[in-house]
């Protein structure tokens, strides 16, 4: 049971949280089980009605930011829809990425219409490990710096499956057969998908903000195992 969320950031107009992985942000009819989710434990937290601003996957960890009063909601999520604000992502992927790359590839829509779909990536680190994986000897794995230029459902995970470089722990995107090797091998089960940063000007203020989320222990764990070097940013 979640009974304090850690608060990166807050002014009298916005709050933001590092969200932890398997967290909803609000209640959802795909998961009628739940009973614990972002917005009331924030809400109760801190005690004062709290409107989430944008969403992030239940598997996905990280940066999560909510308004105070609907005006302030209404000027955020007009400069995410207008493409204003920067996102950083983490991720580790399978194989080995290129430098720098960029994944236009539309998407469905929940109502099924294609909608257009842009990320930017940029590879960190990589490593291969002496661990053997179906044909291969090793197993090669890439640590990205992912910034999506717009806000589709699932769209980091979707794209990097898409360039056959699945995000470790995706299900039902990634690759079911590397997802069980880290977990049989490093009892690792969560999704390596972290929202690290947000970048905007504040709407009152006009200065220029900085949102940054650490990544979970269990992040660091795998990237400390595999020789991966975080950033120091990023940490």
């Amino acid at each position: 049971m979640i009974l304090e969320l850690e608060i990166i950031y807050q002014d009298n107009f916005f709050i933001a949280i590092n969200k932890p992985n398997g967290l909803l942000v609000h209640r959802s009819p795909i998961a009628k089980d739940e009973s614990v989710f972002a917005l009331q434990l924030l809400r109760d937290q801190v005690g004062r009605k709290v409107y989430p601003i944008h969403r992030l996957d239940r598997k996905t960890s990280g940066v999560l930011i909510f308004a105070f009063d609907t005006d302030s909601l209404k000027t955020m999520q007009k400069q995410f829809a207008e493409r204003l604000i920067k996102k950083s992502y983490l991720a580790l992927v399978r194989g080995y990425t290129d430098d720098l790359g960029l994944i236009d590839y539309p998407l469905k829509s929940e109502k099924g219409s294609l909608q257009e779909a842009i990320t930017e990536y940029k590879t960190l680190a990589r490593t291969e490990l002496h661990v053997p994986f179906g044909k291969h000897s090793t197993s090669r794995y890439s640590l990205v710096e992912v910034n999506p230029q717009t806000g589709r459902m699932h769209q980091i995970r979707k794209h990097f499956a898409h360039i056959l470089h699945p995000i470790i722990g995706d299900r039902p995107h990634g690759c079911n057969k590397q997802n069980r090797l880290f977990k049989e091998k490093w009892n690792m089960t969560i999704m390596l998908l972290h929202a690290a940063k947000l970048n905007f000007e504040h709407p009152v203020s006009m200065k220029p903000i900085t949102i940054a989320a650490k990544i979970s222990p269990e992040f660091w764990r795998m990237s400390t195992m595999m020789k991966l070097k975080i950033p120091e940013d990023f940490c």
